[in-house]
């Protein structure tokens, strides 16, 4: 009998860029910390693509694996997905919220889109504390102050729940 495989597979996402894949891959790689650009894959003449252009590429930000290809426009990035970011304190907060809407645009309740159309959630982990607080009222009074902003600041969600 042919033995088991008990090894989880990979999960590598992969995001379809029009054509600005490698600025992209150096953007991000510049704001995330212990990340880096591991390869480049460039058109030959053999195509489809123009020689010497960026076909594809691996990068890695902060652990994470991402692979991105230079696909045209034919689809873009939307809302449907998005890559949180789970920060400790508001200095973190801040630096990827204030890096990562250079170029792009803020949403709502620490969502953004940065300025290759990309969605984040640059979410603190003491949101998550008061959401799962046993408490009914502090929970709903974290919930209603984190609809009413857009970069999350966690003293007016911690001023809400006192308050509340």
């Amino acid at each position: 009998m042919p033995a088991v495989n008990t090894d989880m597979p990979t999960i590598t996402p992969s995001l379809w860029f029009d054509d600005n894949l490698e600025a992209a891959a150096q953007f991000y790689t510049a704001v995330f910390p212990n990340s880096t650009i591991e390869n480049v894959n460039r058109y030959t003449e053999a195509g489809p693509g123009t020689p010497g252009e960026v076909a594809s590429a691996t990068f890695v930000l902060d652990g994470n694996r991402f692979i991105g290809i230079n696909g045209g426009p034919q689809f873009g990035f939307t809302e449907a997905v998005s890559f949180v970011v789970v920060c400790q304190d508001q200095q973190e907060i801040d630096y990827y919220w204030n890096r990562l809407t250079e170029g792009g645009e803020e949403s709502q309740c620490g969502w953004l889109k940065d300025r290759y159309g990309l969605s984040w959630q640059i979410v603190p982990s003491r949101l998550y504390e008061l959401l799962d607080d046993p408490d009914p009222a502090c929970a709903a009074a974290a919930a209603a102050a984190m609809l009413g902003m857009r970069k999350i600041v966690i003293a007016d969600l911690e001023a809400a729940v006192r308050d509340g």
